[in-house]
Parts: C-alpha cells; structure tokens; sequence
C-alpha cells in the first residue's frame, strides 16, 4: 500500500489532531465508500488503528486505510487545500477516472 502525504497535509493534519486531543496513536483515517454524485465517495475523520488498517506514518503524523479502501487508494497522495470558498483535505488518486466537481467523489478506472 502506498501512500504519500503533502507537507501541507502533515501541517494541517498535526494542527487537527491537537485540536481534537487525539490520542498518541490516532491519525487521519481515510475511507472509500459507495455514493456521491460519482458513484464512490470518500470519507476521513480522526480515529486509531485497526485490524487489518494499512498504516501509514509520516513526520510524526498517522494515516489509517482500511483493508477495502486499500485498493482505491494505493499510490494515491492526501493534500490540504485553502481557497476563498473552502479548505480540507484532498484526495489525489490516480485511480480515478473522473472525479465530480466537489472533489469529494469519484468513479474508479476499470479493473
């Protein structure tokens, strides 16, 4: 499983975590699910490892994939953006074979 995160995602990641009070092994878990507008939707919150997670630490940060997102995200890269209408968190993944417009769905490239 590989990975990576942005300087600026590491930045913004550590920021979160200490606002959240995370415990010392929590990261940013991201997650591949059914929906949005694209057919596939990603999702991310704060959470600790678990069975099975791929985990990725980079600079003191922790990256927590489950083993059924694994496959839409390997040699994919997290990045935090910050424009005049939002900022977050984004995935780029060149799995993906069109995204939606909101950057938060996407359809994958046929297998």
């Amino acid at each position: 499983m590989m990975i990576s995160l942005t300087d600026s995602a590491i930045h913004h990641l550590r920021l979160l975590l200490a606002e959240k009070q995370a415990p010392s092994k929590a990261g940013l878990r991201v997650r591949v699910e059914k929906g949005g507008c694209a057919g596939w939707q990603y999702q991310m919150k704060v959470d600790t490892p678990q069975e099975g997670d791929a985990v990725i630490e980079r600079d003191g940060v922790t990256l927590l994939v489950d083993p059924e997102s694994q496959i839409f995200l390997n040699n994919s890269s997290i990045d935090y953006y910050d424009s005049l209408s939002d900022s977050g968190f984004r995935v780029i993944n060149p799995n993906a074979a069109r995204n939606c417009g909101c950057g938060t769905s996407f359809e994958p490239k046929a297998a």
